[in-house]
């Protein structure tokens, strides 16, 4: 079975930094992508970044200039960081991976359960 849990979310203040954590844990895959979403109140669910098994990474302007994604395959775990953090980063942010299980030729994505982040005084 494939599992993604994050880590590293709760209450920060505007202007601080946060570090968020993603670890997928299974076994009989290869991880093609990995990516960060986050969720806002009443809004849509919308990109933050990614990063491919390459090293290739894509950075929504919203946190573009203010954040880094990093992976470590060899623990198979995923990082963010957000820097100046603004009351609109306020949201719950979930770990995507895109993968393929050994012996099948098409991937699929999966979803950890989220973790909330809150920036606020």
């Amino acid at each position: 079975q494939v599992q993604l849990v994050e880590s590293g979310g709760g209450l920060v203040q505007p202007g601080g930094s946060l570090r968020l954590s993603c670890e997928v844990s299974g076994s009989g895959f290869s991880i093609n992508v990995m990516g960060w979403y986050r969720q806002a109140p009443g809004k849509q669910r919308e990109f933050v970044a990614s990063i491919t098994s390459e090293g290739r990474t894509n950075i929504a302007n919203s946190v573009k200039g203010r954040n880094a994604i990093s992976r470590d395959t060899a623990k198979d775990t995923m990082d963010l960081q957000i820097d100046r953090m603004k009351p609109e980063d306020t949201a719950v942010y979930y770990c995507s991976a895109e993968l393929t299980k050994w012996g099948e030729s098409r991937g699929a994505v999966y979803w950890g359960q989220g973790t909330q982040v809150t920036v606020s005084s």
